[in-house]
């Protein structure tokens, strides 16, 4: 008869309360034989036990883990997020103060600073590779009249009309900017006289076709005019001497009655 391992515990017991089997000759090793199997099958369940309860620590511990990794994931992706938002922020910032540090605040065209490293970068070019460029420095006739007749809002009208005026007469490689006041400078590059002269006649005449688009600003109609002092640069020489001719250039045009362009090779 095979019994399952319980039932024959069970059917021993049974046979060893019997009293008629107490005199029995394995009596007595049938009854350490069972104290022996019972003692075994609690350590054998001690240690089931304990194993269990490890592998529910351990199972416990490892979706600890997992769930702290995944915290830890979800939290460097949420830094990486902002981390990039940023940098985004400090490069937008950082270009927006680069383009304010080089536009003139009130035309928006290039401001001294600007146009200054641009002659300084034309001038290396130059002596490198031996090409020339022409140089403009223009001045509006009788601003100060303007800002005294019509107030410095209607000035500053003017200033920004002519800038507009001038971008829109150059080619789309060609250098403008306010260089200070009333002044704008203008820069030509790879470009030989008879081009220079060319394109600042065109300039002068743009200006002074403002009159009849600046009246509604002034309130009336009055002439609006410019005077120009060009030159070439000169292979060899450093960019502030080519500014100081052209400079010259614009005083002998004032001098010679204004509205006109003077050029100095």
């Amino acid at each position: 008869m095979n019994l399952p391992e319980q039932d024959l515990a069970g059917h021993i017991q049974s046979l060893l309360d019997d009293p008629a089997h107490q005199g029995h000759p394995l009596y007595d090793a049938l009854q350490r034989l069972l104290a022996y199997s019972e003692e075994q099958n609690e350590r054998l369940a001690r240690l089931v036990r304990i194993s269990d309860g490890y592998h529910s620590i351990s199972h416990s511990r490892q979706e600890t883990l997992t769930q702290q990794y995944d915290k830890q994931l979800r939290r460097l992706e949420k830094l990486t997020r902002i981390s990039d938002r940023y940098q985004n922020s400090l490069r937008e910032l950082s270009d927006a103060l680069r383009d304010s540090a080089s536009r003139d605040a009130l035309t928006g065209l290039n401001n001294r600073r600007f146009l200054t490293q641009r002659l300084q970068e034309e001038t290396r070019l130059s002596h490198r590779k031996g090409i020339s460029y022409a140089l403009g420095i223009l001045d509006i006739d009788h601003f100060k009249l303007i800002n005294d007749q019509f107030g410095h809002v209607a000035g500053d009208k003017v200033i920004v009309g002519i800038g507009q005026a001038i971008q829109t007469a150059l080619r789309e490689y060609d250098i403008c900017g306010r260089w200070g006041g009333e002044e704008f400078l203008i820069l030509l590059p790879d470009t030989d006289a008879d081009a220079a002269r060319s394109v600042a006649e065109r300039v002068r005449l743009r200006i002074a076709e403002l009159g009849p688009a600046l009246e509604s600003v002034l309130g009336q109609a009055h002439p609006i005019s410019a005077s120009l002092g060009w030159t070439q640069y000169r292979s060899g020489e450093d960019f502030s001497e080519t500014l100081t001719r052209a400079d010259n250039a614009l005083l002998a045009a004032k001098s010679a009655g204004r509205d006109r362009t003077v050029f100095i090779a």
